[in-house]
Parts: C-alpha cells; structure tokens; sequence
C-alpha cells in the first residue's frame, strides 16, 4: 500500500511539473575569454580586447583544423596493456608454483559420501574439509598433543595461518545434560 501512495505522489500533476521545467529558459554557455580564442585572419595575435567576436563562432573553432596539434598528436604512440590481465598472468605463476608441492591426504570421507569426487593429494599449505574437522577437534579435544605446531607440520600449513585458525575456528562441542532427578515427570508411550 505504501508503493501506491508514494507513486500517486511522484506523478501527480507531472505533466504541468514537466511543462514547466520546459519552458524554462536555458542557461547560456559563459562567453569565452579573449586571451583564449584562436586568432583570425582579422586579428593575427589572437587578441580581441573588448572587441565583439566579428565572424567568429564556437562551431568554427571546434572544426578548425590544427595542424601542429595534428602532427603531435601523430607522433604520439601508446602501447598499453590491461592490468588485470597482467595480474592475471603474475598470479598464475604464483600458483602453479605453490601447487608444484602436493602432499597426500590425511584423512577423506568414507566411501563416495555426498558424490564428491575423491582426492588424493592436496596443494601443500591447503586442507580438505574433513582433515579441517580432525585437526580442530584433535586440537579442542587434546590440546596438549594437538600443539599448533604439530598441526602446521603434519599438515604442511603455515604456523602463523594455524594459530590464527585454531584462535578463531572452534568447532561444535556437543554436551548432553542428565535430568536433575529421576522422579521428575516423563511422557509415556500410549
């Protein structure tokens, strides 16, 4: 209901607003300086101090042909390139790089579970989501062993990256709470 309201206000009466705005009178071009026009056969220097621009109009000298400008600007040669696919390029050799180490799975999903196609090697530096699981929850359940350490060395992952996974990463801890007493109330199956 809202939309209709406020459209009923953007059109009311648009096509006098639109009349109105049309018959406005333009706003001119400011008038030129005359240290700034092109000279003329009338006045070589280019000056016209206070002079009225006898024959001469905007048009003219937007047609005018400039021949030193002209030959400068053929002498002019710009190579260029596109960044983004230079960057494309630089990135490229960076990863194939890094994907020279691989390094076997740890750990993968027991058989052809949600019909993923199985891994056997990963990028060094990367994690499957399962090896991801095993390392937080090694590491949430047996902190002492499961040192960020031994995590970023079994894993071939950078220390820094792992502590800052291991601050930040906390996967779920399920704990189950027993009744308060056994006398309580209990729905029985009918």
């Amino acid at each position: 209901m809202g939309a209709r309201v406020g459209r009923m206000f953007r059109n009311f009466n648009l096509e006098n607003r639109v009349h109105r705005e049309l018959a406005k009178e333009k706003p001119r071009m400011a008038p030129r300086h005359p240290a700034n026009l092109p000279p003329t056969a009338a006045n070589p220097e280019g000056e016209r101090p206070g002079a009225p621009l006898a024959g001469y109009t905007t048009a003219d000298a937007v047609n005018q042909k400039n021949d030193p400008l002209l030959a400068a600007l053929r002498s002019v040669y710009v190579e260029s390139t596109d960044p983004v696919a230079a960057a494309a390029e630089d990135s490229k050799s960076v990863t194939t790089g890094k994907e020279t180490g691989r390094r076997p799975l740890k750990f993968s999903f027991p058989g052809d579970m949600f019909g993923v196609v199985e891994l056997t090697d990963v990028p060094k530096g990367k994690l499957t989501i399962v090896e991801a699981m095993k390392a937080l929850g090694g590491h949430q359940h047996q902190p002492q062993t499961w040192t960020p350490e031994k995590i970023a060395q079994e894993y071939c992952l950078d220390l820094k990256d792992t502590k800052a996974v291991l601050e930040f990463f906390v996967p779920f801890k399920v704990e189950i709470i027993p009744p308060k007493s056994g006398t309580g109330k209990q729905i029985k199956a009918s």
